[in-house]
């Protein structure tokens, strides 16, 4: 284990240099935090962290003009007027979280803990304490949209048939021979501790590049093979993969023999999907996937770096499970420079669920139907998103009255944003703390102006879930009235005298350290920067997986047990040219959406404008042909409109996407077009998406992606 020393001077006597962790996304990399009296003046990347070696994307590099922005939220403020009005009036602490206090005990009163729910975003430093506040105030329905749609899925899904969350090995001495990149481009996002860096790191060592990608993105033109699947149709790909590597005998015998669960029902399962069968389905050629099983199964260590384009569509559970398997079947499992299980140097989170009890939380929206989101499969339970809506709409299957809001714009990350918005304009309560105002916290009754990442105090244990490195979030500076949202948690726990939630931060961080054994304070651990923990391979070896068979489940109990399906399967998404072509008439081309952008993380930073500089305006991607058909020429700005609605970004002409699909960013709005709608319903692509059934049967996940669009020439010209 190493621990990191904190021996850094400047050659300024007047600045402070101190190690942290940039939250700017939830990549993770360390950084050096130069502070001169009490004001950050400059943020580098920390030479020593393993995690980025020295090096920041784009948004690390502008943290003084996040933290320092002119347009931030200074201080607390109380809606005046009809909610969306913009009219707001400046209220002190103490009467922002009295106001919060009283309202939101009397709805519990009145109504139950139920009434109550909480939402956060994607990979926030606060996300656990988002769960934790609301199981102490006895409430059951928090939702972070991340949990149906991005990672959560792959968490629980491996939790349950490897035992734990596999990550790939960037870290380690040895480097891979293959890596296949599936639904993911972490050239252009870092999520979880797989920085962009590492990547490219790994890249160096001149590995064969396998990319599955609708689009082509800069791996795939790295690529020793780019598959240009169809939008949706992945379960299809991997079952067909996982034909190929066990008609042809290419799987780790020996492995597989010990070590696996339910082969020889797999193989029966995956003996229909050929490759010929999946060419029609996925539009990739069938030498061309036998070639792609052929190479991945034979250059070992290999690597399954994946993303959450997987996770986009009511199938996503069967379609992880089978993309899962293809490093299991070649023996990839916790060997170097493979798929590796973590060191988890830091304690599971105290999220107070033991507060619940069994009657509240049987009252979790969606945790009936949806067992690996909302109930025991689930490592963490959250609400199912669709369900809340319709909960705060239209009072089904109870009214929800109240939303706290942590660290998400809503109307630009919950899918359907009209139904959103609806929802949101049926509550008695809403409260929003954010870094800056945005079309949702516009909404709110109460708004409160949180902290930035170099104003908290907070840790890092990264690769998420695994925890190998272990970070300090150190506060420098605080600016104006700010405070962290794990401070306004606690300060309301103790103000409405809640019975749990009110130790202080540091505690609960304390509480944590000791938890992974590291043997070190918080305090301590600020000091020193950083923990990195070296991987022990093969730990399987010494006690086997943490399954029920104690080995990687191919064919799973516990998915039996649960009552859905033990073997993964091929289903066509709702809504596709497949199975809908009454739909496909008028609507002929087929959307995928949430293509990463270097220099915003999902719907933050649009304000910041050293980044709006290299990014200006949203960009649909269309291939030349398909733009020709319609009249559309590069750079136009180009409706895309679903049966959900319509909204315009500009076209980019490109030969690297099929004539049949549209792909179109995700998260836009725009902060300079002003008060109280900020331009949510311009470009936004979450008025396109669907929330609606049938959603995943375990997961609950509706369909983000493989939807069915049309496309027209905005005129007159913008």
């Amino acid at each position: 284990m190493t621990i990191q020393q904190r021996q850094i001077t400047s050659t300024d006597p007047a600045t402070v240099v101190l190690k942290s962790v940039c939250r700017s996304c939830h990549g993770g990399c360390g950084v050096l935090m130069h502070v001169r009296d009490g004001v950050l003046v400059k943020v580098q990347g920390d030479p020593e962290s393993p995690l980025n070696h020295g090096r920041l994307c784009p948004i690390g590099t502008v943290t003084t003009d996040l933290v320092y922005h002119p347009d931030r939220l200074k201080y607390p403020m109380r809606r005046l007027g009809e909610r969306g009005s913009g009219r707001w009036q400046r209220i002190s602490w103490d009467d922002a979280l009295d106001e919060i206090s009283e309202k939101l005990l009397a709805i519990r009163e009145q109504s139950g803990p139920e009434a109550i729910a909480l939402g956060t975003g994607t990979g926030r430093h606060h996300i656990r304490w988002v769960s934790r506040f609301g199981h102490a105030l006895g409430t059951p329905n928090w939702c972070e949209p991340g949990f149906a749609q991005c990672f959560h899925p792959r968490v629980n899904t491996t939790i349950l048939t490897l035992g734990d969350l596999p990550v790939c090995d960037y870290t380690g001495d040895v480097p891979p021979k293959c890596i296949m990149f599936w639904g993911h481009n972490p050239l252009n996002s870092g999520p979880d501790g797989e920085t962009r860096f590492s990547v490219r790191e790994a890249l160096a060592h001149d590995p064969d590049i396998i990319v599955i990608d609708p689009r082509e993105t800069e791996l795939a033109k790295r690529a020793k093979l780019w598959l240009r699947v169809r939008p949706g149709a992945d379960d299809a790909l991997a079952l067909a993969m996982l034909n190929v590597i066990i008609g042809e005998r290419l799987y780790d015998e020996p492995f597989v023999r010990q070590w696996t669960y339910g082969f020889e029902q797999l193989a029966e399962r995956v003996v229909t999907y050929t490759p010929e069968w999946a060419e029609p389905i996925t539009w990739v050629p069938a030498d061309q996937i036998r070639t792609a099983a052929r190479l991945f199964a034979q250059a070992r260590p290999g690597m399954l770096e994946w993303g959450c384009a997987l996770e986009h569509t009511p199938k996503c559970i069967q379609t992880i499970r089978a993309t899962s398997m293809l490093p299991v079947l070649t023996g990839n499992i916790d060997v170097p420079g493979g798929w590796v299980f973590g060191m988890h140097g830091l304690g599971r989170f105290p999220s107070l669920i033991e507060n619940l009890t069994p009657e509240a939380s049987a009252k979790r929206l969606g945790a009936d139907r949806f067992k690996l989101l909302g109930g025991e499969g689930a490592d963490l339970p959250a609400a199912h998103i669709p369900t809340l809506v319709e909960a705060m709409r239209d009072g089904k299957p109870y009214r929800v009255r109240a939303f706290l809001v942590f660290g998400n714009n809503t109307l630009t990350t919950f899918a359907n944003a009209s139904t959103a918005y609806e929802a949101l304009m049926k509550l008695d309560f809403m409260l929003c703390a954010d870094l800056f105002m945005t079309p949702t916290a516009e909404l709110a009754d109460i708004v409160l102006p949180a902290a930035s990442w170099p104003e908290i105090n907070q840790i890092a244990g990264l690769p998420t879930i695994a925890a190998n490195v272990v970070l300090a979030n150190q506060k420098a500076v605080r600016t104006h009235e700010c405070k962290s949202d794990e401070e306004i948690f606690v300060e309301l726990a103790r103000r409405m005298r809640l019975p749990v939630c009110t130790e202080s931060v540091e505690e609960v961080l304390d509480a944590q350290l000791a938890a992974g054994g590291l043997g070190i304070t918080f305090d301590e651990l600020k000091q020193r920067g950083f923990v990195n923990i070296p991987i022990k391979y093969r730990k399987f070896e010494q006690g086997g997986f943490r399954t029920p068979t104690g080995k990687i489940e191919l064919y799973s109990t516990r998915f039996e047990q649960l009552g859905y399906s033990p073997l993964p399967y091929y289903v066509e998404a709702p809504e596709t040219p497949v199975s809908a072509p009454d739909v496909a008439v008028d609507f002929p081309l087929v959307l995928t959406t949430g293509g990463r952008i270097s220099h915003f993380f999902n719907s933050e930073h649009r304000q910041i404008e050293k980044l709006r500089r290299a990014h200006r305006d949203p960009v649909a991607e269309i291939h030349p042909d398909t733009a020709a058909a319609f009249g559309i020429s590069n750079g136009d700005w180009m409706w895309i409109e679903t049966r959900r609605g319509r909204i315009k970004q500009k076209a980019k002409l490109t030969t690297g996407i099929d004539p049949r699909v549209v792909s179109a960013q995700h998260a836009w709005w725009f902060p300079e077009k002003g008060a109280p709608n900020y331009g949510v319903w311009d470009s936004n692509v979450n008025l396109l998406t669907n929330n609606g059934p049938p959603y995943d049967p375990a997961m609950g996940t509706y369909q983000l992606r493989a939807l069915l669009c049309r496309v027209a020439r905005v005129t007159p010209p913008q």
